[in-house]
């Protein structure tokens, strides 16, 4: 029998748990693209995310003995946080299946809801398998993160509080797909009431079992999954949100971990929030379709409406650095350069004014070779075409240059293995060195560095605080030691001698590491 998902979302008892959340403009990011961004704050739940509307509404149409023998969920986080609160609202016991690859911050807020949890498998795939069996074996009601009526048309909520709160223009409405729960609810809705919406799902390019499935016609199992954004991390959609994101989705989007991470860095510009990657994933596939509509597929005047649901914040902490690593190059705000230069003198000034009046965002440098040296470099840049002009300068210099922007391996590893011993560095003094952080302070930092000694080690990236820290290493033979100590008496930068510091010694010093005390 069909399903009236219309009146199941008009009667989903939602609201004993979740607040009708706010549709606010992101002021920064609609300026920036020239059109009204509009962000459903899904992140502003009780448990930061869309999830406990669709388990609550599952769980408050369970009958008395299904509740008291208790419900068992899989999920990655926040869906068992949404079972967790349900149950704790409802008094009924919750058991959650999670991924061991579920971030902490989540497993600790479902246990603080007084749920059981239990650790199995790397997805979501994985766990949901293992919830089967125990539920099997306990005799619980399994409450399906996705894939079930109930549950869709609690999410399907969302798209009834957005027509209703902006009945005006609306071109677009972008929507993360994990398992298809969200997508298919607010779709369900918002194409019965308003097909003149476009309903634009995003994924993740390693994580897009939806689109390979809508693409193929049937359902597509993957064989592994990316785990960046855990939260959509599923190997399988359901049956029933595929049958419903077919039918009623315009398209869908995929987004890299670069562009989450910028996205992440957007709503964090205009709310001062902080969305968890799944939860991001809607605006960085509203950016990635504004910037190829732009390009000519479509060239859509400015000033369209479009609305993106970020729908979750369970941020693990610990991957901040990572998110802020990688948010430039999402933006396509920093390019990132491999240049050889001659090991001759003046060649770095040289290098130096190829760069020109730019903000170096990481500098990293060690002499390896008589002849050359291998620096990489990253650089602020507006858009990518800048990279561009940036890389033909460097080679119009007579600097052969890798363009590494778009390179995994150089930007996960190899930015931080520049360095190592160097029969080359005799007479190598090290120092660290301060220095007020401007757009070109770098470079100015570089050009009042004294050319009579050799630059054999250079470290420096930017880290957007107030002072610039720079490592560099200086071939001083001990007949200029004094002048050197007149150079940096009079250089104005704080600096500190770590020329016998032991980490130096046994892992980048020329001397032998026997020589280390």
């Amino acid at each position: 029998m069909a399903v009236d998902y219309l009146k199941k979302i008009l009667t989903a008892r939602v609201y004993d748990v979740a607040n009708e959340s706010p549709l606010e403009e992101a002021h920064w990011l609609s300026q920036r693209l020239g059109h009204t961004v509009l962000l459903k704050r899904e992140d502003l739940q009780p448990v930061h995310s869309f999830k406990l509307r669709g388990a609550y509404n599952k769980m408050a149409h369970l009958g008395e003995r299904e509740r008291a023998c208790g419900v068992i969920a899989a999920s990655a986080g926040n869906h068992a946080q949404g079972v967790a609160l349900s149950a704790q609202r409802l008094g009924c016991r919750a058991v959650i299946v999670m991924p061991v690859t579920t971030p902490q911050v989540k497993i600790d807020a479902v246990l603080a809801r007084g749920a059981e949890v239990v650790l199995h498998g790397d997805s979501y795939t994985d766990a949901y398998g293992h919830a089967i069996a125990l539920q099997r074996r306990d005799g619980l009601t399994f409450v399906h993160p996705f894939d079930d009526p109930d549950v869709i048309a609690g999410q399907g909520t969302i798209g009834m509080e957005i027509l209703r709160q902006h009945p005006g223009r609306i071109d677009a409405i972008f929507i993360a797909i994990g398992g298809g729960g969200l997508a298919a609810g607010v779709a369900a809705f918002v194409r019965e009431l308003r097909p003149d919406i476009r309903l634009i799902g995003v994924q993740t390019t390693d994580s897009d079992a939806m689109a390979q499935s809508i693409a193929a016609g049937q359902r597509i199992e993957l064989k592994e999954v990316g785990l960046f954004s855990d939260g959509t991390a599923v190997k399988l959609v359901g049956e029933e949100t595929f049958r419903l994101c077919r039918e009623y989705l315009d398209e869908i989007i995929l987004v890299d971990t670069d562009q989450a991470c910028a996205a992440i860095k957007d709503v964090f510009q205009d709310t001062r929030s902080i969305l968890e990657p799944a939860g991001a994933l809607a605006i960085a596939g509203l950016k990635a379709w504004v910037e190829r509509e732009a390009q000519g597929i479509g060239q859509p005047a400015k000033g369209q409406t479009l609305v993106a649901i970020a729908c979750g914040a369970n941020m693990n902490f610990d991957r901040l650095r990572f998110v802020s690593e990688r948010a430039e190059i999402g933006e396509q705000r920093e390019a990132v350069f491999a240049v050889t230069i001659p090991e001759e003198r003046g060649s770095f000034r040289r290098f130096c004014a190829a760069v020109g009046p730019r903000n170096v965002t990481e500098f990293n440098y060690r002499i390896a070779d008589a002849r050359v040296a291998h620096v990489f470099v990253g650089i602020q840049v507006t858009d990518r075409e800048e990279a561009h002009t940036i890389a033909r300068n460097f080679e119009a210099s007579g600097f052969p240059t890798l363009d590494l922007t778009d390179d995994e391996l150089a930007k996960l590893h190899i930015r931080h293995l520049v360095g190592g011993r160097s029969p080359l560095a005799r007479d190598e003094l090290l120092y660290r060195f301060e220095f007020p952080e401007r757009p070109g302070a770098l470079v100015r930092f570089l050009t009042s560095m004294n050319a009579d000694w050799n630059i054999s080690l250079f470290h420096y990236r930017n880290h957007g605080a107030d002072y610039g820290r720079i490592l560099v290493g200086l071939q001083v033979p001990a007949a200029d030691h004094s002048a050197f100590q007149s150079f940096l008496n009079t250089l104005g930068y704080r600096f500190w001698d770590e020329s016998r510091h032991p980490a130096y010694r046994l892992f980048l010093s020329a001397e032998h590491e026997s020589d280390v005390q």
